[in-house]
Protein backbone atom coordinates (compact mmCIF):
# COMPACT_ATOMS: atom_id res chain seq x y z
CA UNK A 1 0.00 0.00 0.00
CA UNK A 2 2.56 2.34 0.92
CA UNK A 3 4.18 1.58 -2.26
CA UNK A 4 1.79 2.29 -4.42
CA UNK A 5 0.80 5.95 -2.22
CA UNK A 6 4.46 6.68 -3.22
CA UNK A 7 4.29 5.97 -7.04
CA UNK A 8 0.88 7.85 -7.57
CA UNK A 9 2.06 10.82 -5.35
CA UNK A 10 5.15 11.19 -7.88
CA UNK A 11 2.64 10.43 -10.98
CA UNK A 12 0.84 14.22 -9.42
CA UNK A 13 -2.02 12.29 -7.72
CA UNK A 14 -3.15 14.95 -4.82
CA UNK A 15 -5.25 12.32 -2.93
CA UNK A 16 -2.86 9.71 -3.57
CA UNK A 17 -3.76 7.93 -0.30
CA UNK A 18 -7.84 7.60 -1.17
CA UNK A 19 -6.96 6.68 -4.35
CA UNK A 20 -4.53 3.74 -3.24
CA UNK A 21 -7.02 2.69 -0.70
CA UNK A 22 -9.57 2.80 -4.03
CA UNK A 23 -7.67 0.30 -6.26
CA UNK A 24 -6.31 -1.99 -3.48
CA UNK A 25 -10.20 -2.89 -2.73
CA UNK A 26 -10.95 -2.94 -6.43
CA UNK A 27 -8.58 -5.01 -7.43
CA UNK A 28 -9.13 -8.41 -7.54
CA UNK A 29 -5.56 -9.73 -7.09
CA UNK A 30 -2.01 -7.99 -7.27
CA UNK A 31 -1.83 -8.32 -11.17
CA UNK A 32 -5.35 -6.44 -11.96
CA UNK A 33 -3.84 -3.98 -9.29
CA UNK A 34 -0.53 -3.71 -11.03
CA UNK A 35 -2.34 -2.30 -14.25
CA UNK A 36 -4.82 -0.36 -12.87
CA UNK A 37 -2.09 1.63 -10.72
CA UNK A 38 0.16 1.29 -14.04
CA UNK A 39 -2.83 3.37 -15.78
CA UNK A 40 -3.91 5.89 -13.23
CA UNK A 41 0.00 6.76 -13.66
CA UNK A 42 -0.16 6.74 -17.59
CA UNK A 43 -3.31 9.44 -16.99
CA UNK A 44 -6.30 7.68 -16.94
CA UNK A 45 -8.90 9.39 -14.76
CA UNK A 46 -9.66 6.98 -11.64
CA UNK A 47 -13.15 6.72 -12.19
CA UNK A 48 -12.80 5.38 -15.55
CA UNK A 49 -10.13 2.84 -13.98
CA UNK A 50 -12.62 1.86 -11.14
CA UNK A 51 -15.79 1.52 -13.68
CA UNK A 52 -17.50 4.32 -11.10
CA UNK A 53 -17.70 7.76 -9.44
CA UNK A 54 -19.26 9.06 -6.19
CA UNK A 55 -21.81 11.34 -7.08
CA UNK A 56 -24.17 12.60 -4.21
CA UNK A 57 -23.94 9.57 -2.24
CA UNK A 58 -24.67 7.64 -4.94
CA UNK A 59 -22.35 5.05 -7.04
CA UNK A 60 -22.31 6.01 -10.91
CA UNK A 61 -21.26 3.84 -13.37
CA UNK A 62 -18.70 5.72 -15.43
CA UNK A 63 -17.92 3.63 -18.36
CA UNK A 64 -14.11 4.58 -20.41
CA UNK A 65 -14.71 8.03 -22.75
CA UNK A 66 -17.29 8.88 -20.78
CA UNK A 67 -17.55 12.55 -18.96
CA UNK A 68 -16.95 11.77 -14.96
CA UNK A 69 -19.34 13.85 -13.08
CA UNK A 70 -18.23 16.59 -10.86
CA UNK A 71 -18.47 17.38 -7.39
CA UNK A 72 -19.13 20.40 -8.34
CA UNK A 73 -22.62 19.41 -10.93
CA UNK A 74 -24.04 18.18 -6.91
CA UNK A 75 -25.13 21.53 -6.55
CA UNK A 76 -27.43 21.99 -9.84
CA UNK A 77 -28.76 18.84 -7.96
CA UNK A 78 -29.26 20.34 -4.91
CA UNK A 79 -31.18 24.00 -6.85
CA UNK A 80 -33.02 21.06 -8.75
CA UNK A 81 -34.53 19.57 -5.94
CA UNK A 82 -35.09 22.66 -4.47
CA UNK A 83 -37.53 23.68 -6.61
CA UNK A 84 -39.49 20.27 -7.50
CA UNK A 85 -41.19 18.58 -9.67
CA UNK A 86 -42.44 15.01 -11.12
CA UNK A 87 -41.18 15.14 -14.31
CA UNK A 88 -37.30 15.58 -15.09
CA UNK A 89 -35.16 15.55 -17.39
CA UNK A 90 -31.70 14.85 -17.70
CA UNK A 91 -30.40 16.74 -20.75
CA UNK A 92 -26.74 16.25 -22.06
CA UNK A 93 -26.64 13.85 -19.81
CA UNK A 94 -23.10 11.72 -19.60
CA UNK A 95 -23.50 8.77 -17.16
CA UNK A 96 -26.66 10.25 -15.77
CA UNK A 97 -25.44 11.05 -12.78
CA UNK A 98 -27.93 14.20 -12.45
CA UNK A 99 -30.36 12.30 -13.18
CA UNK A 100 -30.11 9.26 -10.91
CA UNK A 101 -29.22 12.27 -8.38
CA UNK A 102 -32.51 13.67 -8.27
CA UNK A 103 -34.41 10.10 -8.79
CA UNK A 104 -32.97 9.09 -5.11
CA UNK A 105 -33.63 12.78 -3.85
CA UNK A 106 -37.16 13.35 -5.18
CA UNK A 107 -38.56 9.85 -4.79
CA UNK A 108 -40.94 8.75 -7.23
CA UNK A 109 -40.65 10.67 -10.95
CA UNK A 110 -40.55 10.48 -14.49
CA UNK A 111 -37.12 10.49 -15.85
CA UNK A 112 -35.63 11.01 -18.73
CA UNK A 113 -32.24 11.33 -19.41
CA UNK A 114 -30.78 12.03 -23.03
CA UNK A 115 -27.46 12.42 -24.55
CA UNK A 116 -26.33 12.47 -28.34
CA UNK A 117 -22.92 10.28 -27.28
CA UNK A 118 -23.92 6.70 -27.68
CA UNK A 119 -20.58 5.89 -25.32
CA UNK A 120 -22.43 8.07 -22.93
CA UNK A 121 -26.17 6.65 -23.72
CA UNK A 122 -24.92 2.94 -23.14
CA UNK A 123 -23.08 3.98 -20.05
CA UNK A 124 -26.13 6.07 -18.70
CA UNK A 125 -28.77 3.29 -19.32
CA UNK A 126 -26.31 1.22 -16.59
CA UNK A 127 -27.63 4.37 -13.93
CA UNK A 128 -31.01 5.34 -14.42
CA UNK A 129 -34.26 3.66 -16.72
CA UNK A 130 -35.16 5.97 -19.64
CA UNK A 131 -32.28 7.26 -21.80
CA UNK A 132 -32.77 8.65 -25.19
CA UNK A 133 -29.89 9.39 -27.92
CA UNK A 134 -30.21 12.11 -29.98
CA UNK A 135 -29.13 15.96 -30.03
CA UNK A 136 -30.49 17.68 -27.30
CA UNK A 137 -34.62 18.11 -27.50
CA UNK A 138 -34.59 15.67 -30.91
CA UNK A 139 -33.66 13.10 -28.74
CA UNK A 140 -37.12 13.14 -26.30
CA UNK A 141 -40.50 11.92 -26.73
CA UNK A 142 -42.62 14.36 -28.47
CA UNK A 143 -45.26 13.83 -25.15
CA UNK A 144 -42.95 15.81 -23.05
CA UNK A 145 -43.92 18.65 -24.58
CA UNK A 146 -45.14 21.03 -21.90
CA UNK A 147 -45.06 18.49 -19.42
CA UNK A 148 -41.35 18.82 -17.86
CA UNK A 149 -40.97 20.24 -14.27
CA UNK A 150 -37.16 20.57 -14.49
CA UNK A 151 -34.89 20.58 -16.75
CA UNK A 152 -31.67 20.06 -15.37
CA UNK A 153 -28.58 21.08 -17.85
CA UNK A 154 -24.71 20.26 -17.52
CA UNK A 155 -23.82 21.50 -21.55
CA UNK A 156 -20.39 21.41 -22.25
CA UNK A 157 -19.16 25.44 -21.69
CA UNK A 158 -15.45 25.27 -22.31
CA UNK A 159 -14.21 27.35 -24.69
CA UNK A 160 -12.50 26.03 -27.48
CA UNK A 161 -9.46 27.71 -27.11
CA UNK A 162 -9.68 26.46 -23.81
CA UNK A 163 -9.83 22.91 -24.22
CA UNK A 164 -5.61 22.67 -24.78
CA UNK A 165 -5.45 24.02 -21.00
CA UNK A 166 -7.73 21.36 -19.09
CA UNK A 167 -6.25 19.31 -17.24
CA UNK A 168 -4.72 16.10 -19.34
CA UNK A 169 -6.93 13.08 -17.89
CA UNK A 170 -10.03 15.30 -19.15
CA UNK A 171 -8.57 16.67 -22.29
CA UNK A 172 -7.19 12.83 -23.40
CA UNK A 173 -10.47 10.59 -22.11
CA UNK A 174 -13.37 12.33 -21.72
CA UNK A 175 -15.10 12.76 -25.13
CA UNK A 176 -14.63 16.16 -26.47
CA UNK A 177 -18.61 16.79 -27.37
CA UNK A 178 -19.11 16.64 -23.76
CA UNK A 179 -16.30 19.10 -23.19
CA UNK A 180 -16.21 21.71 -25.92
CA UNK A 181 -18.91 24.54 -25.79
CA UNK A 182 -17.92 26.17 -28.71
CA UNK A 183 -15.81 29.53 -29.11
CA UNK A 184 -17.21 31.09 -26.11
CA UNK A 185 -18.19 27.88 -24.43
CA UNK A 186 -21.78 28.61 -24.63
CA UNK A 187 -23.28 27.29 -28.09
CA UNK A 188 -24.76 24.44 -26.69
CA UNK A 189 -26.56 26.24 -23.86
CA UNK A 190 -28.05 28.82 -26.00
CA UNK A 191 -29.41 26.02 -27.99
CA UNK A 192 -30.96 24.47 -25.14
CA UNK A 193 -32.43 27.55 -23.73
CA UNK A 194 -33.86 28.56 -27.03
CA UNK A 195 -35.91 25.41 -27.24
CA UNK A 196 -36.53 25.21 -23.63
CA UNK A 197 -40.07 26.93 -23.37
CA UNK A 198 -41.73 24.53 -25.65
CA UNK A 199 -41.30 21.27 -23.38
CA UNK A 200 -41.12 23.23 -19.79
CA UNK A 201 -44.41 22.75 -18.20
CA UNK A 202 -46.28 26.07 -16.50
CA UNK A 203 -44.47 26.64 -13.22
CA UNK A 204 -41.20 24.32 -15.03
CA UNK A 205 -37.72 25.29 -14.41
CA UNK A 206 -34.95 25.08 -16.69
CA UNK A 207 -31.29 24.85 -14.77
CA UNK A 208 -28.10 25.36 -16.41
CA UNK A 209 -24.28 24.66 -14.96
CA UNK A 210 -22.39 27.51 -16.04
CA UNK A 211 -19.22 29.00 -15.01
CA UNK A 212 -19.03 32.15 -12.60
CA UNK A 213 -17.51 33.96 -15.71
CA UNK A 214 -19.53 33.11 -18.03
CA UNK A 215 -22.88 33.29 -15.87
CA UNK A 216 -24.17 37.02 -16.94
CA UNK A 217 -23.96 35.85 -20.50
CA UNK A 218 -25.55 32.36 -19.77
CA UNK A 219 -28.40 34.37 -17.96
CA UNK A 220 -28.56 37.19 -21.15
CA UNK A 221 -29.62 33.90 -22.75
CA UNK A 222 -32.81 33.21 -20.47
CA UNK A 223 -33.69 36.41 -20.69
CA UNK A 224 -33.15 36.45 -25.10
CA UNK A 225 -35.72 33.40 -24.49
CA UNK A 226 -38.62 35.17 -22.08
CA UNK A 227 -37.12 33.13 -19.27
CA UNK A 228 -36.65 35.50 -16.11
CA UNK A 229 -32.93 33.96 -14.72
CA UNK A 230 -31.56 34.00 -11.20
CA UNK A 231 -27.89 33.00 -10.76
CA UNK A 232 -26.96 30.98 -7.79
CA UNK A 233 -23.67 30.29 -6.72
CA UNK A 234 -21.89 28.15 -4.11
CA UNK A 235 -18.17 28.89 -3.32
CA UNK A 236 -17.96 25.41 -1.65
CA UNK A 237 -18.09 23.91 -4.64
CA UNK A 238 -17.13 26.24 -6.98
CA UNK A 239 -20.21 26.06 -8.89
CA UNK A 240 -22.93 28.12 -10.15
CA UNK A 241 -26.07 27.73 -11.96
CA UNK A 242 -28.87 29.76 -13.65
CA UNK A 243 -32.33 29.27 -12.95
CA UNK A 244 -35.48 30.23 -15.26
CA UNK A 245 -39.14 29.48 -14.38
CA UNK A 246 -41.53 28.90 -17.06
CA UNK A 247 -44.87 31.53 -16.94
CA UNK A 248 -48.14 29.86 -17.67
Amino acid sequence: MTDIVSTLRVAGCVFAEDEARLLVEAASGPGELDGMVARRVAGLPLEHILGWAEFCGLRIAVDPGVFVPRRRTEFLVHEAVAVGGAVVVDLCCGSAAVGAALAAALGPIELHAADIDPVAVRCARRNVPVVHEGDLYAALPADLRGRVDILAVNAPYVPTDAMAMMPPEARDHEARVALDGGRDGLDVQRRVVDGASAWLAPGGHLLIETSRGQAAATAAAFTAAGLTPRVAMSDDLDATVVIGCAGG
